[in-house]
């Protein structure tokens, strides 16, 4: 069981439950299960579906390279459910062995400098030196570089804290399922409302 318990699928409200049946079912998701727990949040779990929807899309820096840049991701966060999705239908198997030595794969410059500074800024961002972004500037645009970092960024720090869920732990939940924890905050001062 995850350290925070998922919310029961029959527990869920309308549109939580919508999205997470809907992207199951069209293979957005590999697991409902992450969804579950982010339903703890109702304008969370509607922030992650809007932003997965929009995944790639008007990207400047391609679908493809959007979905190499996640996979590689979850593989450095240790996310397992996002490990086993794939959400582009040029990734191949191939490809996602690769993204461990990019240098001994069929990835084109720009995707490997993409997954090289993903790298980077997960172990070492400091090595992320002038350097780095003169051959960046070789085969990115300004703008791209931007989208990389943002990218990069906001899937790593997902995939680390889906990591820290432990979503196929098999321990009993750290924080069990209650209706009242749902779309409330504790304070423990008293006049304050929550969010």
């Amino acid at each position: 069981m995850p350290r925070i318990e998922p919310i029961p699928l029959d527990q869920l409200a309308d549109e939580p439950r919508r999205i997470i049946e809907e992207g199951v079912a069209d293979g957005t998701y590999a697991t409902p299960v992450p969804l579950q727990i982010f339903a703890y949040r109702t304008m969370q779990i509607m922030m992650t579906s809007a932003a997965r929807s929009m995944m790639g899309k008007q990207s400047l820096l391609g679908a493809r390279i959007v979905e190499l840049i996640r996979i590689r991701s979850a593989q450095l966060g240790e996310c397992q459910p996002c490990m086993q999705s794939r959400k582009h239908d040029s990734i191949t198997d191939e490809d996602v062995a690769c993204l461990v030595a990019p240098g001994h794969s069929e990835l084109t410059e720009q995707e490997r400098l993409a997954v090289e500074f993903l790298d980077l800024l997960s172990a070492d961002h400091h090595a992320i030196d002038d350097e780095f972004y003169r051959r960046l500037g070789q085969v990115f645009t300004a703008a791209q570089i931007i989208e990389l970092g943002f990218t990069c960024a906001n899937t790593m720090g997902v995939h680390r804290f889906i990591h820290t869920l432990d979503v196929f732990g098999t321990d009993p939940p750290v924080i069990a399922y209650a209706a009242d924890q749902v779309d409330t905050a504790y304070t423990d001062v008293p006049e304050q409302a929550p969010a």
